[in-house]
């Protein structure tokens, strides 16, 4: 049972743009979220692993940080080029290790909204707590599990890959697990969890639709967003996967 190395998004990479650019969920809860938990990153080093179509990234470059991006769809790659010329990306798998940066070499990684795509959660966080610097942080945002459950049920503590079409068409395939995973990968990856939340639409959301404004305003059906930092009792520097 695996997501595989496919890169899924790759087929509607622009229009995944177009959707998260101003979309609701993207625009009004993920990213506001994201960016409040990486605090002041000015004159800071920033990983955008999974980067995306860059507009995280972009938001990044204009609060003062110099932003290093991959992502394994070159199309979204691209996307991200064009949008922050100031960045610096690359098409990477982030199943394999990111060689060309040493220990310690950046300040915060931003993983938004891709750790489901991840066969190998572990080994992966492995890697982001190495090139971390032991005062950095690590933000990760992934969709609440409890809308996930409630989407698919069963098990809710059974991690399991699913496929869905979402409403534009897009076939994606992705893990469920439950948040005791996430954290417990986090855990045996050398990371203590600082904080979690869990994410409300931000008041401009309710000028764009009101009835989804007020239901995830009160339902955990969205994003979780979760700050995490190195753990000092472990050590990784050199270490690999």
């Amino acid at each position: 049972m695996e997501v595989g190395r496919e890169a899924q998004y790759d087929v509607f990479a622009e229009e995944f743009l177009d959707h998260a650019r101003d979309g609701f969920y993207n625009a009004h809860l993920d990213r506001p979220a994201c960016l409040g938990l990486l605090g002041d990153i000015a004159g800071l080093r920033v990983l955008d692993a999974a980067c995306g179509p860059g507009l995280y990234a972009e938001e990044l470059v204009a609060r003062g940080a110099a932003v290093v991006g991959v992502d394994i769809s070159p199309q979204m790659v691209e996307l991200s080029r064009r949008r922050v010329p100031a960045g610096e990306f690359r098409v990477h798998d982030l199943a394999e290790p990111l060689d060309w940066l040493p220990d310690a070499s950046v300040d915060r990684v931003l993983f938004a909204l891709a750790v489901e795509y991840v066969d190998d959660r572990v080994a992966l966080l492995r890697e982001l707590r190495r090139v971390l610097r032991p005062d950095g942080a690590l933000v990760l945002s992934r969709q609440h599990p409890f809308g996930d459950w409630l989407r698919h049920g069963g098990n809710y503590f059974e991690p399991r890959v699913v496929e869905e079409v979402w409403s534009r068409g897009w076939r994606v395939r992705y893990w469920l697990s439950p948040l005791e995973q996430t954290c417990e990968e986090l855990r045996a990856a050398g990371f203590l969890v600082e904080r979690l939340l869990e994410p409300r639409p931000s008041p401009a959301a309710e000028a764009l639709d009101a009835e989804r404004f007020e239901r995830l305003s009160r339902e955990p059906t969205g994003f979780l967003a979760i700050r995490a930092v190195p753990d000092p009792r472990h050590c990784c520097q050199g270490e690999r996967p």
